[in-house]
Formats: structure tokens, sequence, C-alpha cells
């Protein structure tokens, strides 16, 4: 079993334990969405902690837009019930990297890979996503990417 599932099943046992509802609820939702991923496809298997991490960032998504919505709708309680998810989702996810983090690692995968304009998109995202991967969102990296090649 990986580390970071280990993780998971032990701090699931200790919110029990302090009854602390919403992270309790939290790592549930985690652990059954990470076990949906385990036995998706044709035979069941164990995932890695890369890809159990990138499931947690997918599930850390919902909960930024799940809370989007709601605030957009004036449901301020669901609203932070799913920014409080979200924020105990982060405690397992590698730190997001900062903004200047991000452009160094898109002029340097623009070196790497010669690309100048925007239709050169493509082959930087295809060097960049590997280095960036569970520590910026796509769309993040995408807008950085386009920005430095628009000009």
């Amino acid at each position: 079993m990986s580390a970071l599932k280990d993780k998971l099943k032990a701090d699931l046992t200790a919110s029990m334990k302090s009854r602390d509802e919403i992270r309790t609820r939290t790592i549930r939702m985690a652990l059954a969405a990470v076990n949906v991923e385990e036995v998706s496809g044709r035979t069941s298997r164990e995932l890695t902690d890369d890809e159990i991490v990138k499931v947690l960032t997918k599930e850390a998504k919902k909960r930024r837009e799940a809370a989007e919505a709601f605030g957009g709708a004036g449901r301020t309680e669901q609203a932070q019930a799913e920014l409080d998810e979200q924020a105990i989702l982060e405690e397992y996810l590698p730190a997001q990297l900062s903004d200047a983090e991000l452009a160094a690692l898109v002029e340097e995968a623009l070196a790497e890979s010669g690309a100048s304009g925007p239709q050169a998109m493509g082959q930087v995202m295809k060097v960049l996503n590997p280095k960036v991967a569970g520590r910026a969102e796509g769309g993040r990296v995408a807008q950085a990417v386009r920005a430095r090649l628009a000009g």
C-alpha cells in the first residue's frame, strides 16, 4: 500500500477518535475517490502516490469550483463547507508553485523546446507538464505559457 494512502487511513482513524466531523467526512470522500480510481478499468490495481496525488488534486479542484458556484448563488454556508474540505485536501498535496517559480519553469521549458509564437503552445506544455505535475493547476500553467508566448 502506498505511503499516502496509509497516511490518509491513519488520519481518518485519528479524526474519528477526535470527533472532527469535517476532517472525517473529507478524508472518507478522498479514500472513496482513490478506491473508485483503483477499481476503474479492466482490472483493479494499487495506485502509486503520484496517482493518488492526481486524484486528490481533482477532488480539491471540485471543491474549489463548487465553492465558487455556491458563493455566486448566495449560499455562503455551503461555500464555506466546500472551502474547508478543500483546505483539508490540500494538506495532502505538494506545495503549490509561486508565480515566480512557475514563470522560471515556463522560461526553462521555452528554452528547452525552442518554441516561439502562440502556435507552439503544445510543444511547451508537453515539456512543462511533467515538471509541474501536482504543484500547479493546468489552467494556471496554460495561462502563464500563453502570456509568455504572446509577448
